[in-house]
């Protein structure tokens, strides 16, 4: 069975669920991103990038369960998901992240 999280994936959009392992300063460049790493129940870690110019910040803590969906790129560090919100221009359905209950999209 092939990987769900391979090289060749890149630029899919992916749905899974994981576990916060590491929280990690905003990215501020350009449009502001909340940043944390996620450990999925196979093992892999993923960075998500979450926009918070479009979407709320999410109030994480070490250990926390998150359900996602967004646009997976590979990378040689287990890769990473960005758009977990909804597409400005309205063309996608765009992504999210549910946490405690709440859709933060």
């Amino acid at each position: 069975m092939r990987s769900a999280y391979a090289k060749a994936d890149t630029g899919r959009w992916i749905e899974d669920t994981g576990i916060v392992r590491r929280l990690l300063s905003d990215d501020d460049d350009g449009s502001r991103h909340q940043r944390f790493v996620i450990r999925l129940s196979n093992g892999q870690t993923l960075l998500i990038a979450h926009n918070v110019d479009l979407a709320d910040r999410i109030s994480l803590s070490l250990g926390d369960r998150i359900h996602f969906r967004g646009v997976y790129e590979w990378n040689d560090l287990g890769g990473l998901v960005h758009w977990t919100h909804q597409d400005p221009l309205g063309v996608e359905d765009g992504g999210w992240v549910r946490y405690r209950r709440k859709i933060y999209a």
